[in-house]
């Protein structure tokens, strides 16, 4: 039976979406955040040394990294669906969206997150107004055009089809929803990105993610919730 490692609000609702897509057989098992350092618990190192999530186990085989996963479950379970024909143009683009995920869409959000830590992280009280100017002032010369560019990108490019990859709903949908969750949970450009705000709304709506929601449990990223 594949196991799913699934940490709460994290990458690995996705995978548990997908499966549910797929119609997959599938265990949880769960970890929670340390509620003071939002980190995962050190049991997931037992089964991965990095101790992040998501990872899987299937046939003996452990794997981490959430697009690694995400192509492993299609290329042995899709049966030919949610992911184009190899060779094609569509295919590219499938590949592009599924790296650009965490290699483009996520660091600029880290940052935003890592910022909002350090200017209401605990510190002597002579201290706050520097870690408060320096966060600001990384957020608003560096973070946030980052983050408007690379949504106004995105917005765009979705609003041709309302799916990352042609006509139709795939798998880089599903890879490209974390980053998109995470970004308008932080809110404050959903009146700029009328595309992605639809594109959420109708991922949300499917059955096999509520199917996910309700295997999972809580999902705080959810915009809005």
């Amino acid at each position: 039976m594949l196991i799913v490692h699934h940490l709460n609000n994290s990458r690995s609702q996705r995978v548990l979406w997908l499966l549910e897509e797929l119609g997959v057989p599938y265990e949880i098992k769960r970890y929670e955040r340390d509620p003071k350092t939002m980190l995962a618990p050190p049991e997931l190192r037992a089964v991965h040394p990095l101790g992040k999530s998501p990872v899987i186990t299937d046939d003996g085989q452990t794997l981490a990294e959430s697009g690694a996963i995400i192509e492993y479950l299609v290329d042995k379970y899709g049966q030919g669906r949610f992911a184009p024909a190899a060779g094609t143009p569509e295919r590219l683009r499938y590949t592009y969206w599924m790296h650009y995920a965490e290699g483009s869409a996520m660091p600029p959000l880290l940052l935003k997150l890592i910022a909002l830590r350090i200017a209401s992280a605990p510190m002597p009280f002579f201290a706050k107004p520097i870690a408060r100017k320096i966060a600001w002032t990384l957020q608003s010369s560096f973070i946030d055009p980052q983050l408007k560019l690379h949504l106004g990108y995105i917005n765009k490019e979705l609003g041709a089809t309302g799916w990352f990859v042609g006509n139709d709903f795939t798998a880089a949908d599903v890879q490209m929803s974390f980053p998109l969750e995470a970004a308008t949970a932080r809110g404050g450009m959903e009146g700029q990105i009328p595309a992605v705000v639809d594109f959420l709304k109708r991922v949300h709506a499917r059955p096999a993610y509520q199917r996910a929601l309700e295997r999972g449990g809580k999902y705080e990223l959810l915009g809005g919730d």
